[in-house]
């Protein structure tokens, strides 16, 4: 393992010089999948973070690579680190930090959750990290909040970070904490005020941070960052729109790089600097996929759609032939304003 950039939860000391960190959380669409990736373009992105956590990895030699792309073209050192694959059935994935080389270090504690209630789907990944300038020590975590069928399969998880955020600072001693991820829930909902309690914030409250089927609309503000309010004032906070810096349509950045756009939090002055990217060579092999074909399109494809997950895009390849998208309201969970945003969105065939 090798470290860099996080120089941010630091302790204030007096008489220490502190180095600006920007931080960002990123739900990577199933990266490790046979997906068409376009790792050249996560890359970019990434590399415009000095940590980021990494939602829905589904397989650790994804993140090699990725690191390996970010090194390339940042020209620095970059090291990583992930947890174990994560989940209740079929459907697992890992949690995963990559940060640069020459501001941090691994400290020790990188564990996942001990579930008290055993109410996770995938229990929270933390780590403490040294800042390799000051020599402070700060507690990172990360998690992916159950989607489910409604808001109130996702509340029984939110109400369990309270338990998790207390875990964290005895397990941590004292360090201050970022709590980052996709929780699925906007953080203005009355199932956060647990945490609230206990003094945690969210970075993010207005936007919105997932990306619609139709380009420049933004749905959803379900990424965030929580973090200890009498410990940290951020210096910069908001949403990294990367299908502007990549010159890409949404239906292309949904397909190739992610349907999530990165959160991200700056403290000790740290503001986030825009890296666009030219045409040509740096988006070859990027195009904007074709129309959905409910017969013929992968599971992976299924997903572009509005409101179909894993369950649901499996359920529409189990019940093929369809003969036309009105039937899909015998899915399980599809039916009534869901199935009429599938319709409008423009993606299906025919």
């Amino acid at each position: 393992m090798r470290a860099r950039g996080f120089l941010l939860l630091m302790v204030v000391v007096p008489g220490l010089v502190q180095a600006d960190v920007l931080i960002g959380s990123w739900n990577i669409k199933h990266l490790g999948w046979n997906n068409d990736k376009a790792f050249e373009q996560v890359a970019h992105v990434a590399n415009h973070f000095d940590l980021l956590a990494i939602q829905e990895l589904m397989d650790t030699s994804a993140l090699a690579r990725l690191e390996r792309k970010v090194e390339a073209l940042s020209g620095e050192a970059w090291s990583s680190m992930a947890s174990r694959d994560l989940g209740r059935s079929s459907y697992t994935e890992h949690y995963a930090f990559l940060w640069r080389e020459s501001e941090v270090a691994y400290a020790d504690g990188a564990v996942v959750f001990l579930d008290h209630g055993d109410v996770f789907s995938r229990e929270p990944y933390a780590a403490r990290f040294r800042d390799v300038e000051t020599g402070d020590l700060f507690t990172a975590a990360t998690v992916h909040v159950v989607f489910g069928d409604s808001v109130g399969d996702r509340l029984p998880e939110i109400a369990a970070l309270a338990d998790y955020w207390e875990w964290l600072d005895a397990i941590a001693q004292g360090t201050p904490r970022v709590l980052m991820g996709d929780f699925n829930l906007a953080p203005h909902h009355e199932g956060w005020a647990a945490l609230r309690a206990l003094g945690a914030q969210p970075a993010i409250t207005s936007g919105h941070s997932t990306l619609s089927t139709t380009a420049g609309d933004y749905a959803n503000l379900y990424d965030n960052l929580w973090y200890d309010a009498g410990d940290l004032e951020p210096s910069d906070r908001g949403i990294l729109r990367f299908p502007d810096l990549l010159a890409l349509d949404h239906q292309a950045s949904r397909a190739h790089v992610s349907d999530h756009a990165p959160v991200y939090l700056g403290l000790h002055g740290a503001r986030l600097a825009l890296r666009h990217v030219d045409g040509g060579e740096a988006l070859a092999g990027i195009a904007s996929p074709v129309c959905i074909d409910l017969n013929a399109a992968t599971v992976l494809r299924l997903e572009d759609l509005p409101h179909v997950g894993p369950a649901r895009a499996e359920a529409i390849v189990k019940g093929r032939p369809w003969a036309t998208p009105e039937e899909l309201a015998m899915v399980n969970g599809i039916g009534g304003g869901r199935l009429e945003a599938i319709q409008a969105s423009g993606l299906l065939c025919g």
